[in-house]
């Protein structure tokens, strides 16, 4: 009787983590949009580097965001029994890392995989919007060598 329980929280759980990874990666976009200006290649380049920073620590705080959801989650519920536990479980479980030293109840399991499965889905989501970014740079780089010859 507490499958069906577990599986809303889980999808509750997926659906914000997934509003909250729509929400940061269009606010990055704009953010990236908006640093664009003309001006000299190397200082254009300097900017685009720190742009692939500001973007990489965005998506860190993204990530640490939702791991942090499912953590305050487990410790509401009384699924791990502290906070550290919680975020340590949590993170293994997101980066689908999964030590196995320190364990949900058999009541949370199913979450817990969920968790997982999630996580490396926001994590894939992240990784092909930070390759299309270099790929920007790449492409700004070949410009400007064109450009100079």
């Amino acid at each position: 009787m507490h499958l069906p329980v577990e599986l809303a929280a889980a999808s509750m759980l997926v659906g914000v983590t997934c509003a909250i990874h729509l929400f940061g990666i269009a606010a990055l976009m704009l953010l990236l949009r908006r640093h664009r200006r003309r001006q000299q290649a190397s200082a254009m380049l300097l900017r685009e580097g720190l742009a692939i920073a500001g973007a990489a620590a965005g998506l860190f705080v993204l990530h640490g965001a939702e791991i942090w959801l499912y953590a305050g989650f487990y410790l509401a519920v009384g699924a791990l029994p502290s906070l550290e536990a919680a975020l340590y479980f949590s993170t293994a479980s997101y980066t689908t890392v999964g030590y196995g030293d320190v364990v949900l109840e058999p009541g949370w399991r199913v979450l817990g995989a969920i968790e997982s499965a999630n996580g490396i889905i926001l994590l894939g989501w992240s990784t092909a919007f930070f390759v299309a970014i270099v790929s920007r740079i790449r492409w700004l780089e070949s410009e400007i060598e064109s450009a100079q010859e």
